[in-house]
């Protein structure tokens, strides 16, 4: 089945105001690729600002509460996202699973979040060098998908981002066959979970994305595009990995 790729960066704690003047380029790249959907993760305090200057950008948050509302100071809702502008937001960033201490039973709760606000769930999944380096990367991976994969999971409003927590800012990638096994694994599990669905869900590769290794990653198969971190907080390094995903 052919499923339009998707480029979505994630700023992560970085940026401002200022800053925004690179999605004015970054927007005139996705107009020129009419096949790509292209997506940016703001900080909270950028959504608002973002979505009225790119509106034809996908703007979304980095992260969601489970609960719509409540006394969870410092967090933020699907809803409160939504207002501000977002459409979509990533859940279960590897980041958070290790900082945060954020289970799959978290990240699922999320999701769901999201699709009751009629909102896009970037779902990450990843292993760690160890796990990878004992053998154990698909089996941890896949654990991960069944425990983090929200109810009822469609390809209209939820993706899958596979991130080698190894390669996540490193400058280290996967080899493109190890990128197929695993993305081949993830696809297996998800049939296994939600059946024929599970074709219509794009499944995104993230960890040290940048221009110059971006071609051959969005070309392996099962790459239905990518997650980038670093190299989207500039249109220099961003807009080369959209002109990728053709």
């Amino acid at each position: 089945m052919a499923r339009r790729k998707l480029v979505a960066g994630n700023w992560k704690m970085n940026g401002s105001r200022a800053a925004l003047t690179e999605l004015d380029a970054i927007a005139q790249a996705a107009a020129t690729r009419p096949g790509v959907d292209v997506a940016v993760a703001l900080p909270a305090t950028l959504i608002a600002p973002a979505a009225e200057r790119a509106p034809a950008l996908s703007i979304g948050a980095e992260d969601v509460h489970a609960a719509d509302h409540g006394a969870h100071t410092g967090c933020i809702s699907a809803a409160m996202v939504k207002e501000a502008g977002a459409r979509f937001s990533i859940v279960g960033h590897s980041e958070r699973r290790a900082d945060q201490g954020e289970t799959d039973a978290d990240v699922k709760a999320k999701a769901e979040a999201l699709h009751r606000h009629g909102l896009h769930a970037i779902v990450c999944v990843g292993e760690t060098l160890d796990e990878r380096e004992a053998g154990h990367a698909e089996a941890v991976v896949t654990a991960q998908i069944a425990g983090s994969l929200p109810d009822g999971a469609s390809g209209d409003w939820c993706s899958i981002a596979y991130e080698p927590v190894w390669a996540i800012g490193t400058g280290r990638t996967p080899t493109a066959d190890d990128v197929a096994a695993m993305h081949g694994a993830i696809r297996a599990k998800l049939r296994e979970l939600i059946g024929g669905e599970a074709d219509r869900l794009r499944i995104l590769y993230g960890g040290s994305v940048t221009p110059d290794n971006a071609r051959e990653l969005l070309h392996v198969a099962d790459v239905d595009g990518a997650l980038v971190g670093g190299a989207s907080l500039t249109a220099a390094k961003f807009v080369p990995v959209i002109a990728a995903a053709r």
